[in-house]
């Protein structure tokens, strides 16, 4: 919350802005009590809003003012008014310790000066158990009278959450297990070896921090550097500082000081910042190597350390000289586990998705797609070196994200488009249409690439917006879809996943040479391909991430593909997977192996409760009543192939109605239950089109309808003579509602007509769905800028009624009474009772239905009204499948380059 001048807090009067940090916003302000100026820190609100956490900190803040000391910023106390909570701090005015260092490095006196202030304040707060756990040069003020003061003391503590264990079993942690925010405590160029870990941290972090602090100082240097977090954490956890850079007279003393300080093993390490005291101390009073006065009430004596390293230094080179050195062990790849620092879970299982948690090319930045227990899925962004993940407005229902090359937008889909939006935030820019995307990359000369449809090839457009152009096309005699492509570096081509009717375990990673010639087979057997700028090719393969060393230049594996990475969360059944990386060597994934789906299909009554119909796990879409109630068609995948079933729930006997080695998915009843509409590829073309079959399994399949567009059956007419359907055209990039009319009987046979448009605008309109005495037709449409629920007369023509008020898709008539139903945006069932005048339909105002929600897929109407008009079917996870439990943790591999380059080295390009 941003405090403008003038705001009070109590008897605090804000003055103006002084700056801004992980730890919230800090004002000056003036106390009109006691007649000074304060700073005032506005507690984040994440923290603020929590309770129990606000008084473990109130506690935690009671022994901080306690910390009265000289080189310490005191807290004068918590202040809340307005909503706000702030802590009132000392006002320190000077530059910041870290402002000093960027002149260049501090004279070896003035830096011992100062550093010997900071470990005063450090001994005086270890002496009351407070360790400060942020310690860097940006958190120390120099006065103008030469004072030293620590500032955010024990602030890094005092805000986490609170947790009475630290789990160490699992992979070495960004973040504390403790914080359940995800924060990233301290700044990693700062933060201990142990900390970096997710082991708890004591004292020993504080005087590791103040080692790096006073080698800093001495050389205006960072001594754990990189070019991101991942990098930097790499650093301290694998490398040494470089000595070489430190002052040539610098005393002996203080340089095994600084090399006590930052030993990587605390129990190796100084134990006591008081000893880092002594010794600077000593040898400010001039004495030769720590041998002064100070020295005589020291425990041990830092010459003697000194004469002790040089004695094994020796001992180490003569040894080395009679035996040789055994080569370096590799070091092996840092997986780090870190909480995505929202309250929200990943979303991972959504049909057709890539990976939901996306590095920015520089590695700085973390975009993934989670949501909330109550709320849609949306983008959120995360600088690694920030607390706290920021949610972006605007970008509900948003699914496979994917950063600009300059790291400045994210492009995603959501609402059956391809959008953007930039990292900051701000509005959403609507690029093209994109009805049933698999994924997209950005190139570097603006274009985007990008899948718009499960079945299909490739298309591109300008990242500017416009309309797309197709760009590769399946070949109609086994591949169906192109799909999660990736830009290579200079735009020389396309690397993308080219899927058979079979899945994608066994798929093709392809690519496509820009601006155009041959297309050409990487590899086989895999799917998710990516080019890494280490000169590898990955891919999935059941689970298992492997690697090939690749030649950019020619376009070819060059190497046998290698295992790299076992358990990455990916789906064969749609070649997406839960991976992704930095051009600077980072790879975050999610880890769980190679998963199906986990749904059941369940009643809901009026009061949300849900009960198990078909409780077996499985792969189903598209639930549809038989007119009777008795049975329900679906589509299911079986292996690697989705049919039309049926199952009679009352016996509970699962029938197969098709066995096209291919996808053949929402089923619709006719009137009298005879037979079955679906959508399906049949052999001979790759675009789905719309088959008809008898519902008790005798005969053929038959054709009803022959396209090039993409279209899907929703409703079949009272009178059996006409089927609403959607069609998706890939030269216009919208949806029309259509109408087929069948004419016929079953003694002479059934002759389709041809298709006409009943909505053909420049919006989207689908889900259509005709009332029960098929007077009236409910579709959706985004003509409002929104999905809303409208009805028109049928066949028209005639005016339109908007039902839904708030956002709403996929409408279903009830068949006992005058409801239309729908289910809002955040998922629930709302129900809208309406009357007939004349040729007025009147709607009520909508109201909720029931509390219980149907949460899996928005990319049709997944649930269903039984014929009694009391409760609904539909498809959900199981209450304790895996993909219900909270997953709001990533794992990172910090150096997977280097790793890549030594299982599988990549060969010179001739």
């Amino acid at each position: 919350m941003t405090l403008a001048a003038g705001t009070h807090l109590g008897p605090y009067e804000v003055l103006g802005a002084l700056g801004a940090g992980g730890m919230g916003e800090v004002y000056r302000a003036h106390d009109s009590k006691l007649k000074r100026e304060v700073a005032i820190k506005v507690l984040p609100d994440a923290f603020a809003r929590d309770e129990d956490r606000m008084k473990r900190f109130e506690r935690e803040a009671h022994v901080l003012a306690s910390l009265n000391h000289a080189n310490i910023a005191a807290i004068y106390g918590l202040e809340e008014a307005n909503g706000v909570r702030a802590l009132v701090l000392e006002l320190v005015e000077g530059p910041t310790l870290g402002e000093r260092i960027a002149l260049g490095p501090i004279p070896v006196e003035e830096a011992i000066r100062i550093a010997i202030q900071i470990a005063h304040g450090l001994e005086a707060a270890h002496e009351k158990a407070v360790v400060h756990r942020d310690l860097k040069p940006a958190n120390v003020k120099l006065t103008k009278d030469g004072d030293v003061k620590i500032l955010d003391f024990g602030l890094a503590k005092a805000l986490e959450a609170e947790s009475s264990t630290v789990d160490n079993t699992h992979s070495p942690t960004l973040t504390r297990a403790a914080t359940h925010a995800g924060v990233l405590l301290g700044t990693a160029a700062y933060m201990s070896p142990e900390h970096a870990k997710g082991k708890s941290a004591d004292r020993r972090a504080d005087v590791w921090a103040f080692g790096v602090v006073l080698y800093e100082m001495l050389t205006a240097r960072r001594a754990f550097s990189g070019e991101d977090v991942s990098e930097t954490l790499a650093c301290v956890l694998t490398k040494d500082p470089d000595w070489s850079a430190l002052p040539a007279g610098l005393p002996a003393g203080l340089r095994v000081l600084l090399a006590r300080c930052l030993t990587k093993d605390p129990k190796k390490r100084l134990q006591a910042i008081g000893e880092a005291r002594i010794a600077l101390e000593d040898a400010a009073s001039g004495a030769p190597d720590g041998t002064g006065a100070g020295a005589r009430t020291a425990p041990f004596r830092w010459s003697a350390l000194v004469g002790a390293a040089a004695l094994a230094l020796a001992i180490g080179m003569a040894l080395g000289a009679l035996w040789p050195r055994p080569a370096p062990s590799p070091v092996p790849p840092l997986r780090l586990s870190a909480e995505i620092g929202a309250d929200a879970s990943l979303v991972t299982r959504i049909l057709g998705a890539g990976s939901a948690a996306v590095l920015s090319p520089d590695g700085a930045l973390l975009a993934f797609v989670a949501e909330g227990a109550d709320a849609l899925p949306q983008l959120y962004v995360r600088g690694l070196d920030e607390l706290q993940a920021s949610p972006l407005p605007g970008t509900e229902g948003a699914r496979n994200p994917f950063f600009s090359p300059d790291g400045q937008w994210i492009a995603f889909f959501a609402d059956r488009k391809l959008k953007k939006i930039a990292v900051t935030g701000g509005a959403t820019v609507t690029l093209c249409q994109a009805p049933d995307d698999r994924g997209g990359s950005w190139g570097e000369d603006g274009t985007i690439i990008f899948t718009p449809a499960g079945t299909g090839g490739l298309s591109r457009v300008s990242s500017a917006g416009g309309p797309p152009e197709v760009l590769t096309k399946p070949d109609p005699g086994g591949l169906v879809s192109h799909r999660f492509p990736q830009v290579l570096t200079g735009g020389r081509a396309v690397v993308y996943t080219a899927g058979t009717r079979g899945g994608y375990e066994d798929a093709k990673i392809m690519a496509q040479p820009l601006p155009g010639g041959p297309e050409k087979i990487l590899l086989r057997g895999g799917y998710h391909g990516r080019y890494l700028p280490s000169g590898h090719i990955v891919y999935i393969h059941e689970g298992t991430l492997f690697a090939a060393a690749f030649d950019l230049g020619r376009l070819e594996v060059t190497g046998q593909p290698a295992p790299a990475l076992e358990g990455v969360t990916s789906h064969a059944g749609y070649g997406g997977a839960q991976f992704a990386h930095s051009d600077r060597g980072a790879l975050v994934y999610l880890p769980g192996g190679s998963v199906g789906a986990e749904l059941t299909i369940q009643w809901m009554d009026r009061a949300g409760k849900q009960q198990a119909l078909r409780a077996v796990p499985g792969d189903y879409g598209f639930p549809r009543f038989s007119p009777d109630g008795r049975r329900l068609a679906m589509d299911m995948r079986e292996r690697d192939q989705r049919d039309v079933w049926v199952y009679e729930w009352e016996r509970d006997t699962l029938s197969r109605l098709t066995f096209d080695p291919g996808e053949d998915i929402a089923p619709v009843w006719t009137p009298d239950g005879h037979r079955i509409a679906f959508a399906s590829r049949r052999a001979d073309k790759g675009t789905p089109n719309i088959y008809w079959q008898r519902s008790d399994g005798t005969g053929d399949a038959e054709r009803l309808t022959e396209s090039k567009h993409i279209q899907r059956p929703a409703s079949w007419h009272l009178n059996g003579r006409f089927l609403a359907f959607t069609e998706f055209s890939l030269e216009t990039s919208s949806y029309d509602v259509m109408i087929l009319e069948v004419e016929g009987n079953e003694a002479s046979g059934w002759k389709p007509g041809k298709p006409a448009a009943f909505l053909n605008t420049p919006s989207d309109e689908y889900n259509p769905e005709f009332s029960p005495d098929g007077r009236w037709l409910a579709y959706q449409s985004d003509e409002a800028g929104s999905l809303e629920v409208y009805v028109r007369p049928f066949p028209g023509p005639g005016g339109k009624w908007q039902v839904s008020t708030d956002g709403g898709w996929g409408p279903a008539w009830s068949r006992t009474r005058p409801e239309l139903f729908y289910q809002a945006l955040d998922r629930r069932i709302m129900v809208v009772p309406y009357t007939v005048d004349g040729e007025s339909f009147r709607p009520e105002k909508p109201r909720l239905w029931s509390e219980g929600r149907f949460a899996v897929r928005m990319d049709g109407r997944h649930f269903d009204l039984h014929p009694d008009g009391q409760r609904f079917v539909g498809i959900l996870r199981p209450p304790q499948a895996p993909s219900e439990v909270k997953q709001d943790k990533v794992v990172f591999i910090l150096n997977f380059f280097d790793y890549l380059r030594r299982i599988a080295p990549p060969k010179e390009s001739k």
